[in-house]
């Protein structure tokens, strides 16, 4: 300090831990490798061997509800040994092993198999790893960590499908040359949590968990939590599965080719938002940017129901990108404001079981919808239940008061 004068504090994204940016390449690079098969499996399954839109759909909530259900055993055990890179390493390397059932599946049965079996590597993941973000990161940077980490993790998700639409033009169409190819990022990723993420060490005095899934430990999450988790889950109905976005781009007539540009775009907008978004957060209303993440999927929804031609498909799924941008990492940093820190990992655990539930009810439902009365009956129920959930919001608001938690 000189003359009275602070120095000025370095931006946000240069204080975030080391740790948080190890997992956020960790999450690039298996996304990286899930995304260039998941953006070409909903047209595998309906061109390449006679699925439904609502095969799509129901196989697409198996596999997240798979996902969510995992997560509260994994999240809750966490808790209990206060511990989360194992059981995240375990999770990223069963999604690692597990890839090359893609391109050797013969049949619809083997991929459900093995999209169900990636899931539970997702899920044994998730909420450890959500949970390790929350011990590593300063309260002041919660929204800035979560945010950089989603903004990787989508920089993946988005380099997967370009990388999906390069390869599929290289080898004239092979979907099975290109599951192959998606492989090795999903074993770098293993590697690299292995190797470069370090846990905290636990705080001293900190409680012990035994039973963190018994009633007394889940009463201690606090209401504010169990608002935030209702709310969540009435936004997941909102929210299905990507799947379409890809399905109403190709009823569309955009070329069976560039498919996957339809995940590219959409995720270079939703990475482009999520870091100055949970930055933002730091300091001013995370509730209230949440409702604007909601407006954003009401207009998506809209554009993607009525809007003519690819142009205003386009519009649409930029729309979509920037909402989920302005919600994913807001809504992790809101569990985090809200519970004990002993209890992150249950609360992610549960948090995602709700919502795992959710996208399997809202994906499920999107497909018949699809089938039964149409494309713009699919979008429009979204923007329905988006809108319930903004007035949700209201009350959240009142018992978060809109600030992070310190």
């Amino acid at each position: 300090m000189t003359d009275g004068i602070l120095p000025a504090r370095p931006a946000a994204w240069r204080r975030i831990p080391s740790g948080i940016w190890a997992l956020g390449f960790v999450s690039l690079l298996m996304d990286v490798s899930s995304e260039m098969i998941h953006a070409l499996l909903p047209v595998y399954l309906v061109v390449g061997l006679g699925a439904t839109a609502l095969a799509v759909g129901i196989i697409e909530g198996i596999a997240e509800a798979t996902a969510a259900i995992t997560k509260i055993f994994s999240g809750a055990l966490s808790d209990r040994i206060g511990r989360r890179k194992e059981l995240a390493a375990l999770g990223y390397g069963l999604a690692a092993f597990t890839k090359p059932v893609f391109p050797l599946a013969p049949t619809i049965a083997w991929l459900v198999a093995a999209r169900f079996i990636d899931r539970v590597g997702k899920g044994i993941r998730g909420a450890p790893r959500d949970a390790l973000v929350a011990d590593l990161s300063p309260p002041e940077l919660r929204g800035a960590s979560f945010g950089l980490r989603q903004t990787l993790d989508t920089v993946g998700a988005f380099l997967g499908p370009l990388l999906a639409i390069g390869l599929m033009g290289l080898f004239a169409d092979d979907f099975v040359a290109v599951f192959w190819v998606a492989v090795v990022p999903a074993f770098l990723s293993f590697g690299l949590i292995v190797l470069a993420v370090h846990e905290p060490a636990r705080p001293a005095g900190a409680r012990r968990v035994r039973h963190p899934l018994s009633r007394a430990e889940l009463g201690l999450l606090g209401r504010a939590y169990w608002w935030v988790v209702g709310v969540a889950a009435l936004f997941t109905l909102a929210r299905f599965s990507e799947a379409f976005l890809i399905l109403r781009a190709e009823s569309a007539g955009l070329p069976l080719m560039l498919v996957p540009a339809v995940l590219v775009v959409m995720n270079i907008a939703y990475a482009a938002s999520a870091y100055p978004v949970g930055a933002l957060s730091d300091r001013v209303d995370r509730v209230r940017l949440l409702m604007v993440g909601l407006g954003l999927l009401i207009a998506a929804d809209l554009a993607l129901a009525f809007a003519p031609g690819l142009g205003g498909i386009a519009c649409g799924v930029v729309l979509w990108g920037l909402h989920m941008g302005f919600t994913q990492g807001l809504l992790a940093a809101l569990v985090a404001d809200a519970v004990p820190a002993e209890l992150r990992g249950t609360a992610y655990g549960m948090f995602n079981l709700v919502t795992g539930l959710a996208m399997l009810a809202a994906s499920v439902i999107a497909g018949a919808l699809w089938d039964w009365v149409g494309p713009a009956w699919t979008f429009l129920a979204g923007a329905a239940f988006a809108a319930a959930t903004i007035a949700g919001l209201v009350p959240v608001r009142r018992r978060l008061d809109g600030r992070p938690a310190r």
